[in-house]
């Protein structure tokens, strides 16, 4: 037989373009328009639906960037239509490649109830199946006018980021509104030569499937009369039905297809938008949950739950009631879908208390597993929060997008930094937007990385961002697949029902241990400064809040604030999303951060201030308040007392006019260009920095990264750096004890003041910077005079080790890293930390000397300011200000308490005398995180604390007020069945933790 494959594969290609999909609404009807396009902000529904509207015609552009307008549409069902299936098509102006990412609509009737939504995938509303003829429509759009910010130029500078910049440009074009009749038989036919002509493409060309399936194609298309594509539809399905009907063979790989639509929260668009994404998809999937019974949805980030029951009752109801018969489910049990790298441990937590917790309040659901498709890699603290919240799994996407390593599993278990197990899969399709195509089913097959041990992965399927979810083309491909020869077969089922399938098939899969690092998206960890430092530190005041607030109400009766800080807190935990606190949204969406923070740390502060003068009561004794979990100054943790004196630091000149600060404890030196080139740990004689280096050493790059400007920084920006050596000023502090430098460079301004505090033994260093630069990246040096193969990070409830080396290309990946307070790096008898109050980013390298001693000279950097120009043109343009400290002779101990304390400041006020604290801990390594009051009312004190070392722990908690028992809980403050209550004697429990062990007691006070 001549090969006439390709022959046939052309023809069924332009037949399906240019006759097949034309026939699918074979007649329609132009229906009426007009238009109320609202002045500023999205209104109210009804305001909306009894605005004065004008009339516009097809063809006209409408909306400017950020803008909303009412759309009415009128018409009537012609008679002649009777019996048949109608919809009205209503195209916004869509561009069919871009859902999520342009304008969106929500169709609403004329009582505000609404219907769907409308996207670049989803034009039609239904208007009746089958009609009657003669029905009069009418119908109103909340038609959104989102600008496309990533346009066909991928990170362009653009000025639509954000309103007060985007202009009002018409960015649409109404092309189509009209009702139209859809004939089913052909919707049916498109799909199944869609479904067979992507599953042949896929297909060895010398398999006998494909040309089973080529030869029905080709029969289907000669029964089709191009003239007459709907009088022959039916005959053509029907040459087509035995290749569609072929079953799988039993080996086939399995995929549970998860209705799905990745909402980012924030991102390309302001919050306020997210709040009507989320309302048109929501309403899109409960539309098609009652057309199609084996569908079944998912929707992760309980915030996004939460904005439809505040902000569209009518889609909530339909919610609600989908819930209940199992097909809408509430996935991932966390506040929203989080960066995983940054957020602290609290907070880390936090997300799933408030997102677990509303679930359960609301439908009485638990969830078992973490969603996280498009989180940019996780933390190694990660795994035990997962399972103290109650959860068993983890799903996630993202590393996938890892641009050095193929990750070598997709179900393993993941092994956190105190050994605790998290069951994992990473779908091979490769996406969380599966549209069920030939192409992504087959990839998923190949892909699979544990064939052999296993043959089930999951597929979140359906278009994100508010692209609409998943469409009814989705489904209805689906169903083709659920059985069919040659392909993985396709069901619908939950996160849950999957899970519990890959475990029982698979129940010990490979086990990977530590971080998940993504090699893609570093720049994340700096892009963005104001956001980050007001995460921060507003994690940091709500630890003071719940402090103070919970023992001014044990000791006072102060009347804690539970409603506030909750509130407060899902506003943090907003924040932490994985585009706003990476730093990769629009300018429109930092804006407001800044502002947020800014208003969140005055309410926490009065909280604070308030809690702490009903402790301190009348008084003239100066107290100083304490927050941090380590004594400072004399003052127990979570107390107050007056500051014990603590010595003096001394300022010298040297004769080449650099400067020397000493406190008994460090002695450092400074050059005359503001650098510090000695740095002497007086107890030991060791020297801290490398010999002919010199730290507090500032290092421009040029940054502009292949793409994702805000989100990459790619290993070539180290090709090239500019020492910033040069300083306009050098000079004493004016508090006798510190030095002042000023340097300029470029368009901006750098003004540092390195101090030396009494009686503590770190360097602190306060950076000011001015910063006016494009497409640069800042970093601040300190090279140390330490061999190490490895240098451990902060993460939440503990830390890990990252190698200091590049042996393989694992770890050259890892050339910029995530830390929280602290690195901390080690020779046996002597290390050295670097702390601070607001960076992330980080790098440390190590090179050996070939000059003078051959030592190692081991460099870590904390990365300041990046200036990126997409999605924000200005990124981080203005002032900031850091603050850094190095600690010589630091052991982790040291590295743990300093972090701390630089990140919570001392609090003074004067009282009437001590202040004792509500819970103490008799052992340093054994750090408490929280002390607060129970979420539910009850009065009991929630105490979490975990082993901060990496050793075992044996302690003694304390409490400072008469107990009547305690309960080891989980993060909700549930009492762990398997866990028996804690022995209480005379108010002391005893606890024996492992490394990194965390744990939540639940003390019921008598």
């Amino acid at each position: 037989m001549h090969d006439d494959r390709t022959l046939v594969e052309a023809r069924l290609r332009r037949v399906l373009d240019e006759r097949i999909r034309p026939a699918v609404h074979p007649e329609s009807v132009p229906l009426e328009v007009a238009v109320w396009h609202a002045p500023g902000e999205p209104v109210p529904v009804a305001e909306g639906l009894a605005a004065d509207v004008e009339p516009v015609t097809v063809g006209s552009r409408w909306g400017a960037p950020w803008g909303t307008s009412w759309f009415r549409v009128t018409g009537t069902v012609p008679a002649e239509w009777a019996g048949k299936t109608v919809e009205a098509i209503l195209d916004l102006g869509f561009d069919e490649n871009m859902p999520g990412f342009q304008c969106e609509g929500l169709v609403y009737r004329p009582d505000g109830t609404p219907v769907k939504g409308l996207n670049p995938r989803n034009q039609w509303v239904r208007i009746g199946a089958p009609v009657r003829g003669g029905e009069e429509v009418r119908l109103h759009v909340e038609a959104a006018s989102n600008p496309v910010v990533m346009g066909p130029r991928p990170f362009t500078p653009t000025p639509l980021g954000d309103l007060e910049t985007a202009g009002r440009d018409p960015q649409y074009t109404l092309t189509r509104m009209d009702l139209a009749v859809l004939d089913e038989t052909v919707w049916h036919l498109v799909t199944d030569l869609e479904v067979l002509g992507e599953l042949m493409a896929e297909l060895p060309v010398d398999s006998p499937r494909r040309w089973e399936i080529l030869r029905a194609v080709e029969r289907a298309l000669d029964a089709l009369d191009l003239q007459d594509v709907g009088g022959t539809a039916e005959r053509a399905r029907a040459c087509l039905a035995d290749v569609l009907a072929a079953p799988a063979v039993p080996s086939a790989h399995r995929i549970s297809a998860v209705g799905h639509a990745h909402i980012d929260s924030a991102w390309l668009w302001p919050l306020r938008e997210t709040v009507r994404k989320v309302a048109r998809t929501a309403a899109n999937m409960t539309a098609l949950l009652d057309d199609e019974p084996d569908f079944v949805f998912a929707m992760s980030q309980a915030q996004q739950w939460a904005w439809v029951k505040e902000h569209r009752p009518e889609v909530w109801a339909r919610v609600k009631k989908a819930v209940a018969d199992g097909r809408f489910v509430p996935a991932g049990g966390m506040w929203v879908e989080s960066d995983t790298n940054m957020p602290g441990s609290e907070a880390m937590a936090r997300q799933f208390v408030h997102g677990k917790r509303f679930f359960l309040d609301e439908f009485g659901v638990d969830n078992d597993e973490a969603w996280l498709p498009d989180t940019f890699g996780f933390a190694a603290g990660l795994p035990q929060i997962i399972r103290a919240a109650g959860s068993r799994y983890l799903l996630t996407q993202k590393i996938s997008w890892s641009r050095t390593n193929s990750f070598p599993h997709h179900t393993f278990r993941w092994e956190g930094i105190d050994g605790t197990r998290i069951y994992t899969h990473f779908p091979p399709v490769d996406t969380y937007n599966c549209s069920m195509r030939g192409a992504e089913i087959a990839h998923a097959v190949r892909n699979f990385k544990d064939k052999g041990a296993a043959r089930h992965s999951l597929a979140p399927t359906g278009w994100g961002d508010g692209g609409g979810g998943t469409t009814r083309e989705m489904v209805a491909k689906a169903a083709r697949l659920r059985d069919l020869e040659g392909s993985a077969t396709v069901t619908w089922e939950t996160p849950s029902a999957f899970f519990a399938k890959a475990e029982a098939e698979n129940p010990e899969p490979p086990v990977w241990v530590g971080e998940l690092y993504l090699e893609l998206h570093r720049a994340t960890l700096t892009s963005q400064a104001g956001t980050k430092q007001g995460n921060r530190r507003s994690e940091h005041l709500l630890r003071e809040a719940e402090l103070w607030a919970a023992t001014a109400a044990v000791r006072t009766g102060f009347p804690y604030p539970y409603a506030d800080l909750d509130r407060i807190w899902k506003t943090v935990l907003l924040h932490q999303f994985h585009d706003i606190l990476p730093g990769s949204s629009i300018a429109w969406v930092h804006r407001e951060a800044r502002a947020t923070y800014a208003r969140i740390a005055d309410e926490l502060n009065g909280i604070v201030d308030a809690a702490q003068r009903a402790l301190a009561g009348e008084g003239t004794v100066p107290l100083l308040f304490n927050a941090a979990p380590h004594t400072r100054a004399g003052v127990p943790a979570g107390g107050a007392r007056p500051a014990e004196a603590s010595g003096r630091t001394t300022h010298a000149g040297r004769p080449d006019g650099g400067h020397v600060l000493d406190n008994g404890l460090l002695r450092i030196g400074v050059d005359p260009r503001g650098l510090v080139d000695s740095v002497l740990d007086l107890a030991t004689g060791r020297e801290t920095i490398a010999p002919g280096r010199t730290g507090n050493l500032l290092q421009l790059h040029q940054d502009l990264p292949n793409m994702w400007d805000a989100w990459d920084v790619d290993e070539f920006y180290r090709n090239t750096v500019t020492d910033l050596t040069d300083a306009d000023e050098v000079t004493p502090g004016d508090d006798g004890a510190s030095v002042r430098i000023v340097r300029t460079f470029g368009g901006s301004r750098v003004t540092q003041l390195l101090s030396l505090p009494p009686g503590e033994k770190r360097l602190v260093v306060d950076t000011e910077v001015d910063w006016h630069e494009t497409e640069k990246f800042l970093k601040l040096a300190f090279p140390l005079d330490l061999h190490t193969d490895r240098y451990a990070s902060e993460t939440q409830f503990g830390h890990f080790f990252r190698p200091t080396h590049t042996n393989t290309s694992w770890e050259a990946a890892k050339f910029e890293a995530c830390n929280h307070r602290f690195v901390h790096l080690q020779e046996p008898d002597w290390g050295v930390a670097l702390v601070n109050d607001g960076t992330y980013g980080h790098d440390v390298t190590r090179a050996v000397r070939t000059d003078g001693d051959g030592g190692t000279t081991t460099t870590v950097r904390a990365s300041l300011l990046r200036a990126p120009r997409f999605p924000d043109p200005e990124t981080d343009q203005g002032v900031h200000r850091f603050r850094h400290a190095l600690v010589p002779g630091a052991s982790i101990g040291d590295a743990v308490r300093e972090g701390w304390r630089i990140n919570l400041p001392e609090r003074r006020l004067d009282g009437a005398g001590e202040v004792t604290p509500l819970v103490t801990v008799d052992r340093d390594s054994v750090v408490v995180t929280a002390v607060k009051l129970a979420d539910d009312g009850s009065g009991d004190v929630v105490v979490r604390f975990h082993e901060a070392h990496g050793a075992r722990a044996r302690a003694t908690l304390t409490a400072g007020f008469p107990l009547a028992g305690a309960e080891v809980t989980d993060l909700l403050e549930r009492p762990l069945a398997d866990t028996a209550p804690p022995a209480v004697d005379d108010g002391r429990i005893a606890v024996a933790l492992r490394p990194f062990e965390l744990r939540t007691l639940r003390l019921k006070r008598a």
